[in-house]
């Protein structure tokens, strides 16, 4: 006799578990009103037959390959009723007999009926996947977790259909409509949250701007050189993705704001700099590094006039390979990005490289290069500031972050959340850096000088390196004249190895006291490091400290003094019975470790577990792929919550649809 119908069910699945077979449940007869189920027949899996107009089907009218044929004419079955009196259900029929192989004990877990996702696997599968782990890894983790695929109760399909029914369900109110909802949510919660989008005659989204409150501080301290890119079109939408970086006081990836646009046109790339500046107070970047997007140079000459603008040497480099076949031609091209000498000199160079080559055509990539060649030759950027960015691929490392585990299939919202997710790994390693600067100095010899040793006191440990560099260079330096002048002295400094060049560094003293000091070679304006010279020259003064026009507040621990920095993103809030959840398994974790060490604590604490009144009041309902119901009914959103707006049902928000997949 069986309580429910359920109950009758899951007593015949687990019997065909231990015999090797799949249970599905067929025929039901309801009561005259139709309001109770009387009658149920549960059948083996491979019961009944394919219907004859799939099996003469020819195959050229098929949309795709016929599955494996499953359904046999098995007879076995269990079926129940239920006595009206009673309410109890008894078996009124059953039928043991198959005429198919029956599956080995090892096997029938993985049969159709015995599988099953948990509430508490979901839980961890969206915390898993939301992680950035990939579902096959997903699978290997709680393998090991279970002891086995045999103890897991599901494979590996299940969790794919599990994700995305999951996915479907987070943006069942549309895709740009999700994203846009989540943002009006987060902004009511942080006024400081910025977002801005655009949509086309028909409603159709064309580009989204976002940035978090902590962003914009982050570009308040460290917004004076910035790199964004548009060559990324990893959605399914097909639009360019295109994030805003640059570093913080470590020399690391610091995000500053992203953006999504339908065109790579001089319009929309003027509307998403005009949004950032919008977002950012107004505060124009020193200097910008872009790819050779020739709407975004147009943009940038019409939105930041009197921003720096370099081409990105990562990508000329790549263009290098792709557009040049000679090597030779290739290692004198090269040559030009790096070339030192005077603007008069590199023009007579670029002409006569181009007339050897019989360079004549406007549209050929060379000459393209050439009439852009101020935007990435040396001479021409001499004396900008770039923090070093346009010397190596570190340009291209600050979006790499960005760019890791993206996939041309995703939605808008889950570019959305790759991008908090990136947001929170890079302030937690500012954070981890942070830590290591506060409690720590970076090593330094005993026979030091007093100037390396507060610089490694004033600088970050990662900025400290790079100034250790210049203060070993200091041997090879060597004045060769002194000016005096009333407040102001001049030194002519040159390198051992090259003493036709000159370098002066210059001094200003008032009343006996070092004010300020520069040099010619400009790289404590460009780098933003005090140069070898100016350490030579502070060492023959013997100065016990950096002055201060030598330490930028941008490369010390009180860069973000000013600001409260947020660490933790913001992006989801579970709901109350994942977070009672969460924590209950976090301590259950430490318990189950110490009752594994002797059996008499395993039992104890497996009875316990098992305990009927530990789980009082909540649901033994076990859920499907498409979700499940608590207690009262109540739907159950696995993994982290998207924050909701109240007021998005009201007047002035109109329904934002899909974008338009660009070609």
């Amino acid at each position: 006799m069986f309580n429910s119908e359920d109950e009758g069910y899951t007593f015949y699945n687990k019997y065909g578990l231990e015999k090797g077979f799949s249970v599905r449940r067929s025929y039901v007869e309801w009561d005259g009103s139709n309001c109770h189920i009387i009658l149920r027949k549960f059948v083996c899996s491979r019961e009944g037959v394919r219907e004859e107009k799939h099996m003469k089907r020819k195959m050229e009218d098929r949309k795709r390959r016929p599955r494996s044929i499953t359904r046999v004419g098995c007879k076995a079955k269990l079926v129940i009723a239920r006595q009206e009196e009673t309410g109890q259900w008894f078996v009124k029929d059953f039928i043991d007999e198959h005429n198919h192989p029956l599956a080995p004990r090892d096997l029938s877990c993985l049969l159709r009926s015995h599988r099953r996702i948990s509430d508490e696997q979901k839980a961890d599968i969206a915390d898993m996947e939301k992680s950035g782990i990939r579902k096959h890894h997903i699978m290997d983790i709680m393998c090991m977790q279970y002891g086995g695929y045999d103890e897991v109760g599901c494979i590996m399909r299940d969790i794919y259909n599990f994700c995305h029914a999951n996915k479907q369900e987070t943006i069942s109110s549309g895709d740009a409509q999700t994203v846009i909802n989540h943002m009006v949510a987060r902004q009511e919660q942080d006024s400081d949250f910025f977002f801005r989008y655009l949509v086309d005659e028909a409603g159709h989204l064309k580009g989204l701007f976002w940035c978090d409150s902590q962003s914009r501080l982050d570009y308040e301290a460290f917004g004076d050189v910035i790199v964004f890119y548009s060559t990324y079109r990893t959605n399914k939408y097909n639009l360019p993705f295109v994030p805003f970086v640059g570093l913080n006081h470590h020399r690391s990836t610091v995000i500053f704001a992203c953006g999504i646009i339908s065109h790579e046109t001089s319009q929309a790339y003027e509307w998403m700099l005009r949004t950032f500046s919008d977002a950012m107070g107004q505060k124009h970047p020193i200097s910008v590094i872009t790819d050779g997007d020739l709407a975004m140079q147009r943009a940038i000459r019409v939105v930041w006039p009197d921003s720096n603008h370099r081409l990105c040497i990562w990508h000329i480099q790549q263009n290098i390979v792709r557009h040049l076949h000679d090597d030779v031609v290739k290692e004198e091209f090269r040559s030009f990005i790096y070339d030192t000498s005077s603007i008069e000199e590199h023009e007579r160079k670029w002409l006569h490289f181009l007339q050897r080559n019989k360079v004549t055509s406007e549209d050929s990539w060379l000459h393209q290069m050439y009439k852009m060649r101020k935007l990435w030759c040396a001479p021409y950027l001499e004396g900008s500031c770039f923090l070093g960015l346009s010397n190596n691929q570190r340009n291209e490392s600050l979006n790499s972050v960005l760019h890791t585990h993206l996939e041309a299939k995703m939605t808008l919202f889950q570019m959305l959340e790759h991008y908090e997710r990136c947001l929170a790994l890079r302030r937690l390693n500012e954070a981890l850096q942070d830590v290591e600067a506060l409690q720590s100095v970076p090593f330094t010899e005993e026979n030091a000088s007093v100037l390396e040793k507060h610089a490694a006191k004033v600088f970050t440990p990662a900025v400290f390196k790079l100034v250790l560099w210049s203060i070993d260079v200091v041997i090879k330096c060597e004045i060769r004249e002194v000016l005096d002048a009333a407040e102001v002295t001049t030194y002519v400094v040159s390198k051992k190895e090259r003493m036709d060049k000159k370098i002066e560094v210059c001094t200003e003293t008032k009343e006996g006291m070092l004010r300020s000091i520069s040099c010619s070679c400009r790289k404590l304006e460009c780098a933003g490091t005090p140069c070898s010279h100016i350490f030579y020259i502070l060492g023959i003064l013997q100065e016990g400290t950096l002055p201060r026009c030598c330490v930028p507040t941008r490369w010390t621990m009180s860069a973000k003094c000013a600001f409260a920095p947020t660490r933790k993103s913001e992006m989801y809030a579970y709901s109350a019975a994942l977070q009672r959840y969460r924590k209950l398994r976090n301590f259950s974790h430490a318990t189950c470790f110490k009752a594994c060490h002797s059996d008499e604590a395993f039992q104890h604490l497996k009875r316990v577990l098992e305990g009927q009144d530990v789980c009082k009041g909540s649901t033994s309902e076990q859920a499907d792929s498409k979700g499940s119901t608590n207690a009262q009914g109540n739907s159950i959103r696995f993994g982290p919550l998207m924050p909701q707006s109240a007021n998005l049902d009201g007047e002035g928000f109109e329904k934002v649809q899909d974008p338009v997949h660009v070609p």
